[in-house]
């Protein structure tokens, strides 16, 4: 695996000009740079941090590809870019822009998940979103640029509470958790982790029964379930659930797609019944949803 790149060395890749940076403020797992940049078309290394990318000039197309095909939207002031740590990507845009990184160490997100689960964490990747529109995301990252263009009383005190909100923030809305293989917590062995999270991925659109999944890992209903609620925090129809949830959200970033052929898809017994979960689970309805990532 090559070498990951530090918020130092990618001035090397994606040339701009710096117009922040919170380094010598010894913030401790976060930091900010700020960047004006004109257009440009550049591959970039695996990075060793999570990398948020907030936008503060006008309306730009911008592009990116990391393991599939390239996305395309509009961002503009008000809008976010996400990127896991540990993953090339390729961004585009044909627009002079002006944007603030905000860099989040892996330790630091490990660290707030662990706590948040009370279980040991290998690994948290955020979704691969090119374009939130995040109002909690935006306000705390607001209030680092402000605190690091400012600086008041009990400073390092509020940057570690604003980036422990942004690490659970993160974890509740953008981001999988992988957890830790281990007997003392009575949890799932890494092959049945990764058999039945590829199983439920697989048949979202078909009734996922709990028996099915307990032969999947060769256990009985009684031992799968107490220990599937150890390895993912909650009972396997919740988890069925949040999954249905994320890739419905998926779809519906895509305006080409009906409503109905999304429930469908995603597992819902009907269009009612993936709605009536969004407004329970999101406080927003898919119609809603789909006009929030696509305007």
């Amino acid at each position: 695996m090559a070498e990951l790149i530090t918020p130092e060395e990618l001035p090397r890749w994606v040339p701009g000009d710096i117009t922040l940076d919170t380094a010598a403020l010894g913030w401790e797992g976060v930091r900010l740079r700020g960047y004006r940049y004109a257009p440009l078309d550049v591959p970039v290394p695996a990075m060793r941090d999570y990398l948020l990318v907030v936008y503060q000039s006008r309306v730009t197309p911008m592009n990116r590809r990391c393991t599939g095909d390239w996305r395309r939207e509009q961002v503009a002031p008000g809008t976010i870019s996400l990127m896991t740590h540990a993953l090339q990507s390729h961004w585009r845009w044909s627009d002079d822009i002006g944007v603030t990184h905000i860099y989040l160490s892996p330790a630091a997100v490990k660290d707030v998940a662990e706590q948040a689960f009370e279980r040991r964490v290998r690994d948290v990747e955020l979704f691969d979103v090119l374009k939130a529109e995040d109002p909690v995301l935006c306000g705390i990252a607001g209030c680092l640029a402000q605190e690091a263009r400012e600086g008041e009383l009990g400073g390092r005190l509020y940057v570690d509470s604003l980036k422990t909100q942004l690490c659970v923030h993160l974890l509740r809305r953008h981001a999988d958790v992988l957890f830790r293989e281990s007997i003392s917590y009575g949890g799932l062995s890494r092959g049945q982790y990764r058999l039945l999270t590829q199983y439920v991925d697989e048949n979202l659109d078909r009734n996922i029964m709990l028996a099915d999944l307990a032969g999947l890992v060769q256990l009985s209903v009684f031992h799968f379930l107490r220990k599937f609620r150890t390895e993912f925090g909650c009972p396997p129809h919740a988890y069925v659930m949040r999954r249905r949830i994320e890739h419905a959200k998926r779809q519906l970033a895509r305006r080409d797609i009906p409503l109905k052929i999304v429930a469908a898809d995603s597992g819902f017994s009907d269009q009612s019944h993936m709605t009536r979960l969004f407004r329970r689970l999101l406080g927003t309805t898919p119609a809603q949803y789909r006009n929030s990532v696509t305007a």
